[in-house]
């Protein structure tokens, strides 16, 4: 948050109260996901301090996974190593785009060859890394995001995150569609940038096994594979989403009103909902179809939700079956290359 750095040891007072009342003794966990945000804002000290207190309160497991995300511009070797020495073995860079002109329209704060300067830090320091692409930014074209892919790909990276622009509502981007002061790029023309994504990574061996996601073989990003089967996990902090015994819960994005409340021993969330059994099924269900290799199985998604998926889901498998949509081998349902384009109608369809 701009102008907030003052606030970050506060901030780390609070977050560690939320923790400890949430979990109430340390808990071991399988995946940690430090991001949403930028982390690597902190100091080398205040990461020291975050990492400590993740450390006492969610002791990883055995083998577990623990991604910190970074900004290209606020990542240095110093704050690596406190990383790397806290057990960070995995570290998610945001490039976005290699283009000026095109991270300053999506309002980011570094420059291209910073990205580069980034992957040389965390390559000798962490055992996985990945890069996060935009792709159908204000007036971008194919060839601009063709390059953006070489860019990155020169780098050797073993997993890519490449999203497709949303204008989220509220954000400055979305302010300026509202006022027509941004040409989005076309659909016919988005449509051509995620196909050349698809076909360029599988060719290089960055097989796609989420919409948005490419890794090479083993180097999936565990954590959100947690989300993508709709398990259950924490979520601690400013704006942190939890999905735990069925209850969804979301907390206070504002950053003032979070910390007061902590500091007079208040909940900090802003949203709760239970769901009932068929939503909670229809979710994972829509969830577990972002798996563009595994998609839905049948027996493995019976033992999570205990709802058959055909008794649930039927008619509607039938019909993007049959619209060439979704392909279905009796014992998976999963999105055809087709499908992959319009998810979104599949998805909302479903839940």
């Amino acid at each position: 948050m701009a102008g907030s750095d003052h606030l970050a040891d506060r901030y780390l007072d609070a977050l560690e109260r939320e923790t400890a009342a949430t979990l109430g003794e340390p808990g071991e966990v399988d995946t940690i996901f430090v991001g949403g945000g930028t982390p690597t804002r902190l100091n080398a000290r205040q990461l020291g301090r975050l990492t400590a207190m993740i450390r006492r309160w969610l002791p990883l497991a055995e083998g577990g996974e623990w991604t910190v995300e970074a900004n290209p511009g606020t990542l240095d070797a110093e704050k690596a190593d406190v990383l790397a020495a806290a057990g960070v073995d995995r570290v998610s860079l945001g490039a976005q785009s290699f283009q000026p002109r095109l991270l300053q329209a999506l309002e980011r704060n570094h420059a291209p060859e910073e990205v580069g300067r980034a992957v040389a830090i965390v390559r000798d320091r962490f055992p996985r890394w990945s890069l996060d692409l935009i792709f159908g930014v204000p007036g971008s074209s194919l060839d601009d995001w063709r390059a953006d892919l070489d860019a990155a790909l020169a780098l050797g990276p073993a997993h890519l995150s490449c999203y497709g622009l949303v204008y989220e509502k509220g954000t400055a981007l979305w302010k300026q569609l509202q006022r027509g002061r941004v040409d989005p790029v076309a659909e016919e023309d988005e449509r051509l940038m995620y196909e050349l994504v698809m076909d360029r990574l599988e060719s290089v061996g960055l097989s796609m096994y989420e919409i948005s996601n490419y890794a090479r073989p083993g180097h999936e990003s565990r954590h959100n594979l947690v989300y993508w089967a709709n398990d259950a996990y924490w979520g601690l902090g400013l704006g942190a989403a939890q999905f735990a015994d069925g209850l969804r819960t979301v907390n206070a994005r504002d950053l003032l009103g979070y910390l007061k409340r902590i500091e007079a021993g208040e909940s900090v969330v802003s949203l709760s909902e239970r769901l009932d059994p068929e939503k909670h099924a229809r979710e994972t269900a829509m969830l577990m179809l972002r798996r563009t290799q595994i998609g839905i199985i049948r027996d493995d998604f019976q033992r999570r939700t205990g709802f058959d998926l055909d008794a649930l889901l039927g008619p509607v498998v039938a019909r993007f079956t049959a619209e060439g949509l979704l392909e279905d081998d009796g014992a998976r349902v999963r999105l055809t290359r087709e499908g992959r384009f319009l998810a979104d109608r599949v998805l909302c369809e479903v839940v």
